[in-house]
């Protein structure tokens, strides 16, 4: 007869990489405090990871041994369990958009759940929430370029639209301006100067 932790092993083996485990989603294994506690010593008998509080998350099986799931893959996962909107930050955005060189130094994603942490092995995550106007358009090229201009900020807002102009495609440069009526009113008149100037 398998006991609760082989229970939980056996059911995080089912689940995609980065998928979080919670006590909650376990609860038809056995009782709460059961759960707590065989998460707990499977944590530390190294065969879970605890990703941030009340979260956990199966170790990847390598070629050279075991090692965490991406935080892509976990933050990936978190978004699509808990129903909330996880996009990079405008920092990351602006260097990939070729805005910047500079290249974040810590991970942050903005989210439209609450502020936390998460944490894989020595990899660390921010998740920042975030207003509604800074997550519109979520993993597109025209959402990326909102959050890159807002962390560029009015200042560089002109020249980079200019610079976007140029590389976004035609399509998602027209649904940047398609959304600029929810953005702030110094980043929706920098888009619509760059549209019509």
């Amino acid at each position: 007869m398998q006991t609760l932790a082989e229970h939980i092993l056996a059911h995080a083996a089912t689940l995609p990489e980065g998928q979080p485990l919670a006590a909650k989603g376990l609860l038809h294994l056995g009782e709460r405090a059961a759960v707590d506690q065989a998460l707990s010593r499977l944590v530390k008998r190294g065969r879970l990871l605890r990703a941030g509080r009340g979260l956990y998350v199966l170790p990847v099986q390598g070629r050279y041994g075991e090692r965490p799931p991406t935080i892509e893959a976990l933050v990936e996962r978190l978004s699509a369990q808990g129903g909330e909107t996880v996009v990079r930050s405008g920092a990351d955005a602006a260097n990939q958009l070729g805005l910047t060189t500079q290249t974040p130094i810590r991970q942050v994603y903005l989210t439209s759940g609450r502020s936390r942490r998460l944490q894989l092995g020595k990899q660390s995550v921010e998740l920042r929430h975030a207003p509604p106007w800074l997550l519109v358009l979520p993993h597109s090229a025209a959402g990326e370029a909102v959050r890159a201009l807002a962390w560029l900020g009015p200042e560089q807002a002109g020249s980079a639209l200019k610079a976007l102009r140029r590389r976004l495609p035609r399509s998602a440069f027209e649904e940047l301006v398609g959304v600029s009526a929810r953005l702030p009113t110094w980043l929706a008149r920098s888009v619509s100067l760059a549209a019509h100037g």
